[in-house]
C-alpha cells in the first residue's frame, strides 16, 4: 500500500515582477540576474487577496478538481508554509474551511523550502500505515513579504505561489525517501522574526525581520550534499540514474540544478525547470512544477520520478516514486 498521486493543482498571483522592474528599485539588471539564477520574472502577492492561505486554498481546489473528488473525501490536510497569515490556528484549518473538508485531520509543517517534501512524506507514512486513505498535501508561500528589497542578493530570487497534491491509498511501490538535516550551516539561511503583512512599499520594516541568506554557502552545501543523497536513494532502490524519467528539483537556482545534473551525470533535459518565470517559491516550487509538467503532458502515468529539495536548517529531502 502506498499513496498514489491522483490530483495536482497550483495557483500563482497575477502580478508579475520582472528583472527590469527590480532594476528600478535595486542596483541590478536583467543580465546579471539571469546569468546567476536563471530567473527572468516572478509572481508577487498583493498581500490582500493572495495571502498564503488563500493561495493554498485555490491550489487545493484545483488539485481536487484534477483528482475528480470532493473535499469531503479527504481524511487529512498537511500544509507546508514558512510565511503563514497568522501564527495560529494552523493554515491547514483555513484551507479546510475554504474547501469544505470538515472533519478531516489538519496540521502544518515548517521546514522551509523542503517543506512540501516533508509534508508529502508525512502523508505517505499515514497512508502506508493505514491511518488515512486520502490526503491533501500543499506548499504555499508569500516569500516576497520577508525579503529586503534593498538587498539584491535575496530580493531577486523569490516569488509567491502555491501548489497542491492529492494522494490516495493504492497498490504500488512503497514511498522511498531520505530526509536529513545539518546544523553546520544553520546561519546561512534564516529569518529571525516574521511579521505579517509586510508590503513592498514599507521602508520602516526592521532589517532583523527580513530573510537573510549566504548564497555562496548554500550553493556549496547543496552541490556537495544533495546529489550524494539522491544517488544513495537510487542505489538503495536498485534504480540507475539513467532510468529516472524526471528529476523534479527545487527551483531555487538554475546553476544549482545544472551542477546537480552534472554530478549525477544525467542530461539536464531530465531536470524540468520553470524557475525562469516563477523564481524560488520555496515549499510551493515542486508542486507548482509537477502541475505544469502534467498539464503539458510531460508527466505521464508510470514515469519514474525523483524529487529533491533543500533549505533552511539546512535540511533536505529526496523521494523516488512511480507516477
Amino acid at each position: 500500500m502506498t499513496g498514489k498521486i491522483i490530483g495536482l493543482g497550483s495557483y500563482q498571483p497575477p502580478k508579475t515582477l520582472t528583472n527590469d522592474d527590480l532594476a528600478k528599485i535595486v542596483d541590478t539588471n536583467d543580465e546579471w540576474i539571469t546569468e546567476r539564477t536563471g530567473i527572468k520574472s516572478r509572481r508577487v502577492s498583493d498581500g490582500i487577496e493572495d495571502t498564503s492561505s488563500a493561495m493554498a486554498s485555490k491550489a487545493a481546489k484545483a488539485a481536487l478538481d484534477d483528482a475528480g473528488i470532493d473535499a469531503s473525501e479527504l481524511d487529512m490536510i498537511v500544509v507546508a508554509c514558512t510565511t503563514p497569515d497568522k501564527l495560529f490556528p494552523a493554515m491547514s484549518f483555513c484551507v479546510q474551511k475554504a474547501i469544505g473538508a470538515d472533519g478531516c485531520t489538519c496540521f502544518d509543517v515548517n521546514s522551509a523550502c523542503p517543506g512540501f517534501v516533508t509534508a508529502y512524506n508525512v502523508a505517505q507514512n499515514f497512508i502506508e500505515n493505514g491511518v488515512v486513505k486520502t490526503a491533501l498535501v500543499i506548499g504555499s508561500e508569500t516569500l516576497t513579504n520577508i525579503v529586503d528589497y534593498t538587498d539584491r542578493g535575496t530580493c531577486i530570487l523569490f516569488g509567491d505561489g502555491a501548489g497542491a497534491m492529492v494522494l490516495r491509498a493504492g497498490e504500488g511501490r512503497k514511498n522511498a525517501a531520505i530526509l536529513k538535516s545539518s546544523t553546520t550551516s544553520m546561519e546561512c539561511l534564516y529569518c529571525e522574526t516574521l511579521k505579517q503583512p509586510k508590503k513592498l512599499s514599507d521602508p520602516a520594516f526592521e532589517k532583523e525581520t527580513y530573510l537573510h541568506m549566504n548564497g555562496r554557502e548554500v550553493f556549496r552545501f547543496v552541490v556537495s550534499t544533495i546529489p550524494a543523497s539522491m544517488q544513495e536513494l537510487l542505489d538503495r532502490e536498485g534504480v540507475s540514474a539513467e532510468e529516472v524519467d524526471h528529476y523534479v528539483f527545487h527551483q531555487a537556482n538554475k546553476r544549482i540544478i545544472e551542477a546537480t545534473a552534472k554530478k549525477l551525470n544525467v542530461p539536464i533535459e531530465k531536470f524540468p525547470m520553470n524557475i525562469e518565470e516563477t523564481g524560488n517559491t520555496s515549499s510551493a516550487s515542486i508542486p507548482i512544477l509537477l502541475t505544469k509538467m502534467k498539464k503539458e503532458g510531460v508527466l505521464k502515468k508510470g514515469d519514474k520520478v525523483m524529487m529533491a529539495s533543500f533549505g533552511a536548517g539546512l535540511n533536505w529531502g529526496v523521494n523516488y516514486f512511480e507516477y
